[in-house]
């Protein structure tokens, strides 16, 4: 059974440390055979503030279509201010139009969740947040959330992920969305 999974999150600066460990999650998931739709930080940032002056019904149409054909969601977030980036917010906003679907919302999905800031606190904030999201919108918050305290170190030189318990945390996250998509609900 192909699991499908949805992976939204990141910044508006390319190949931010959110985008990235977003893709090392989604990429533990692949590994264990699901199919990966990554709607990054240049399509968050793209959204109009949904249903603001900007918002057509096309709009967001690719991330919503997505979502509603998904079997589990990963959601990551910078940790701004000790919560959820308005950008990430936004693009969760967009998932309002699942409300009448016979499966609102993320009614029985899975939803990994991932948050980076330069410190605890808004990491943990942020990560409490999420969850208070996914819950509100009717999905299965995984057992475990990476709530990652990320600074300069926390990538080498070459850009790879240099922290092992990162890395490790990621691998989890990832995971246990992909064990879980298609089997709740």
């Amino acid at each position: 059974m192909s699991r499908r999974i949805v992976a939204i999150g990141g910044t508006t600066r390319p190949a931010s440390s959110t985008e990235r460990v977003l893709g090392l999650a989604a990429d533990a998931a692949r590994e264990m055979g699901a199919e990966i739709n990554l709607f990054g930080g240049d399509y968050i940032a793209s959204l109009p503030h949904y249903r603001g002056p900007d918002w057509t019904p096309d709009k967001g149409a690719e991330l919503i279509a997505a979502v509603r054909e998904a079997d589990g969601i990963l959601l990551a977030t910078p940790g701004y201010h000790g919560t959820v980036s308005g950008m990430v917010k936004n693009a969760i906003d967009y998932l309002e139009e699942l409300a009448d679907d016979a499966r609102p919302y993320l009614e029985g999905r899975p939803v990994g969740l991932i948050v980076t800031a330069f410190g605890h606190q808004a990491a943990n904030s942020s990560m409490t947040t999420l969850r208070t999201i996914a819950h509100a919108l009717r999905g299965w918050p995984t057992p475990f959330g990476a709530a990652l305290k990320i600074n300069a170190d926390s990538f080498g030189a070459d850009g790879r992920l240099a922290d092992p318990d990162i890395a490790a945390q990621l691998r989890l996250v990832g995971g246990q969305v992909a064990q879980a998509a298609g089997r709740l609900g």
